[in-house]
């Protein structure tokens, strides 16, 4: 193979220790290695840059093993071209396993340009990262604390949740203060309802009449206080959000986002955090869809398609866009809604919220790199790409039910 980078090196990293193999050329094409080993303490990675300074590295590639690989990449970002892979991409030879063989094959791999990197964003971008992401994990948690709230109240008999949609709305919330605080009463416990919550007075107060033990009290007093504290600080992390998406994103080119239908503040600043406002970096819509994991696989043999299941890609980004899908699916006379239900009704709900997910990608993708406003294609457009084809699907519709069809266009009726 071709050598293309006359100096470059190879890092295996570990938790503790690190092989580093530095491959250089000269101008004879004749080959030499050296290799070392270092800690991963701070002082460790600098005299590893040092030593990358005096053997004259240029390209150094690594591959993406955990959150290890994090520290060595705080220390030599900016001073070498620095390449983050895919540990799928760098498949070390059978028979010839060990740290020192791996960094020599990454280093030969690097040398001949066979390696890609990994899209690594600015420091900015990725302390936004760990916002949201957070932030997520956060919500889950959230959602687990009030799924218990609701096991709690079952096994006092208390059934709230069969009458109230939400437990905890502000009518739930009063209740359940007023049930810690001893109140088993259920009539004034069901007059805590509020707005239209009072039309269900008789019901909840049968709901409200339960075995309300000392045990479920303690329980739900956790419980409620564990939530409080969960709230608040989702509170603060969406503070942090705010302020540091600021660099990212213009107010105008907010407004165009949160036009999309489906789309919130929320699931904004989560794609944003993930892909940047910058699409320069993916050359392409289907570029940033693979990337993303919302396209199908490729994968093809002797002409036959075989396993095409979504690629794992990233899945903070696929997760956000599944959840913006689901509630583009809801929303009336709008493509979106019109594509989710065309594919749920043939490939199942799951791979048509994947599909719209993919979708408003790749509408943000456009946007953000041509600055353009949201064009809603509306709810009739796929009937009328193909009109033929759509009146022929349902002649053929009525005829099976046992109908005569004659199709009469509208200005000849008249």
């Amino acid at each position: 193979m071709d050598t293309i980078y006359a100096s470059v090196a190879g890092l295996d990293v570990h938790k503790q220790t690190i092989a580093v193999c530095i491959r250089r050329t000269n101008k004879q094409g004749r080959v030499t290695e050296q290799v070392r080993t270092f800690g991963t303490m701070t002082k460790d990675l600098l005299a590893l840059s040092d030593w990358l300074h005096a053997n004259s590295v240029t390209h150094v590639a690594m591959e993406s093993t955990g959150v290890f690989w994090k520290p060595v990449f705080n220390i030599l970002e900016g001073q070498f071209e620095l390449l983050l892979v895919n540990p799928r991409d760098v498949k070390q030879v059978p028979g010839r396993k060990s740290d020192v063989s791996d960094c020599q094959w990454i280093a030969h791999l690097l040398a001949c340009g066979l390696l890609t990197g990994s899209f690594v964003p600015p420091e900015g971008q990725r302390q936004l990262r760990d916002l949201t992401r957070q932030r997520a994990q956060l919500v889950g948690e959230t959602n687990r604390v009030v799924n218990r709230i609701h096991k709690t109240l079952e096994d006092a008999n208390i059934k709230l949740g069969a009458v109230a949609t939400d437990i905890l709305g502000k009518s739930g919330r009063d209740m359940l203060r007023a049930l810690i605080a001893g109140q088993r009463d259920p009539d004034r416990l069901a007059r805590l309802a509020r707005r239209r919550l009072k039309a269900k007075i008789p019901q909840l107060t049968l709901a409200l009449e339960g075995r309300f033990t000392d045990h479920h009290r303690f329980m739900l007093q956790m419980l409620m206080e564990h939530l409080e504290h969960l709230e608040h600080q989702i509170e603060q992390f969406d503070r942090r959000v705010e302020e540091l998406l600021r660099p990212f994103l213009t107010e105008e080119q907010f407004r165009r986002l949160d036009a999309i239908p489906g789309i919130n503040r929320r699931t904004i600043e989560n794609v944003i955090a993930e892909t940047g406002s910058d699409m320069s970096r993916f050359p392409t819509d289907d570029h940033i869809a693979s990337w993303g994991g919302l396209c199908p696989g490729n994968d093809e043999s002797a002409g036959k398609r075989k396993r095409r299941r979504a690629k794992h890609g990233n899945p903070w980004l696929r997760r956000a866009l599944v959840d913006a899908a689901w509630a583009a699916s809801r929303t009336k006379a709008s493509y979106l809604s019109a594509l989710y239900r065309r594919l749920a009704a043939r490939r199942g709900k799951k791979r048509a919220l994947l599909a719209v997910g993919h979708t408003l990608l790749r509408i943000i993708y456009h946007m953000l790199k041509h600055n353009v406003e949201y064009a809603d294609l509306g709810a009739d457009y796929f009937d009328t790409i193909n009109r033929r084809r759509l009146e022929r699907y349902l002649v053929k519709r009525l005829q099976g039910l046992g109908y005569e069809v004659t199709l009469t266009p509208q200005q000849a009726a008249a």
